[in-house]
């Protein structure tokens, strides 16, 4: 595959098919992205409100294509972008009402009472802002043949869809309340996701794309970021036995997958994560108030000793802790603050090139 923002893709590509066997090639895979020193003016436009703004797909389509020709694609970092309509959008698609706000989206629930409200609750293919959404990839797709690669949107299924159908407090009320419901609408949600993800998934395999998503790594086959904030909310044992089947039932589905492990209330959930055979990576977040690779170091650990990939978000000060205290097998810089010019990036790539 030829990318004319990134002519070197194919050394990248390497390098990523490495990081999800936990091996490398000549180096972990870096991701450098620098803004070019004459960039292009971007189109602007005046909207009446955020609703408008953001379903305007053409103009965002532009947009999107414009700022990635404003960027410079340095190591493995690659030019990805994915059709954002907010977080909740797989909910929407099922029934929940949406808002839209200037830099997000945010779902109502739409389950009110589970006896007459859950039956009417499913997937409808006719729903504007998911027909809105397979417009903007399609607009993207013909937009990055031969530039960039296209990603799927945010689906956040499982139990954040749960949570957006119900609303979180009520779900985890209902986990003892109504779990037969939650149970039954989880195992049918699934089946919707599915379906749902297959029919993004071809649209991007047709045109000779990987698959990639708002996180920017990428694989010939299926590849996505299992998640469930929700989870913070309950128990280990709870989320064992509700939740856990759904997420291995998802690893199974795709061929590349990196967890997403949002917040310390969500560690107590690590292991069993880390006991997912088919689960490649994980990507921890700290959380705000929480940063410092050096408070994290045990966990990073953990997910290194049972054989999964780590996905790093770190300072350029940090990098000889990571050093002393990682294994590079298996590790993607995926952000380095600090890096602001050619000349900072050359030496840090050097340097990891180095690591043994």
């Amino acid at each position: 595959m030829e990318l004319s923002l990134k002519p070197d893709f194919d050394n990248t590509k390497k390098r990523i098919n490495a990081f999800w066997h936990c091996e490398i090639v000549d180096r972990p895979p870096v991701s450098i992205i620098l803004p070019k020193e004459n960039p292009s003016p971007l189109p602007e436009k005046e909207y009446k409100d955020h609703r408008e703004r953001w379903l305007d797909i053409e103009f965002r389509a532009e947009l999107l294509d414009r700022e990635l020709e404003n960027s410079i694609y340095f190591a493995d970092g690659v030019p990805t972008v994915f059709p954002n309509m907010g977080p909740e959008i797989f909910s929407v698609w099922c029934g929940c009402p949406y808002q839209f706000g200037e830099t997000t989206t945010w779902s109502e629930p739409c389950i009110i009472d589970w006896e007459t409200d859950s039956q009417d609750i499913a997937f409808n293919p006719e729903h504007p802002l998911f027909k809105a959404t397979v417009e903007f990839t399609r607009l993207l797709i013909e937009r990055g043949k031969g530039k960039f690669i296209v990603g799927l949107t945010d689906f956040h299924p499982g139990g954040d869809h749960l949570a957006a159908l119900r609303d979180p407090a009520n779900l985890a009320m209902d986990l003892i309340e109504n779990l037969d419901y939650v149970v039954q609408k989880l195992e049918e949600s699934y089946k919707e996701y599915f379906h749902v993800y297959d029919i993004f998934y071809n649209m991007i395999r047709e045109a000779d794309m990987p698959i990639t998503s708002w996180t920017p790594l990428f694989y010939e086959g299926r590849y996505y970021i299992p998640s469930n904030d929700f989870s913070c909310m309950i128990s280990k044992e709870m989320f064992d036995e509700i939740f856990l089947p759904g997420i291995i039932e998802e690893c199974r589905f795709y061929d590349r997958s990196i967890y997403h492990l949002d917040g310390p209330d969500a560690l107590r959930h690590l292991d069993s994560i880390l006991d997912i055979e088919e689960l490649n990576a994980v990507q921890w977040i700290c959380g705000a108030g929480n940063e410092g690779y050096a408070k994290w170091i045990d966990v990073y650990r953990k997910i290194q000793d049972k054989g999964k990939g780590i996905q790093l978000q770190i300072t350029l000060e940090e990098l000889p802790l990571v050093f002393e205290t990682l294994k590079p097998e298996g590790v993607w810089f995926s952000s380095i603050y600090g890096i602001d010019d050619m000349d900072t990036a050359e030496r840090v790539v050097k340097r990891i090139e180095a690591w043994k």
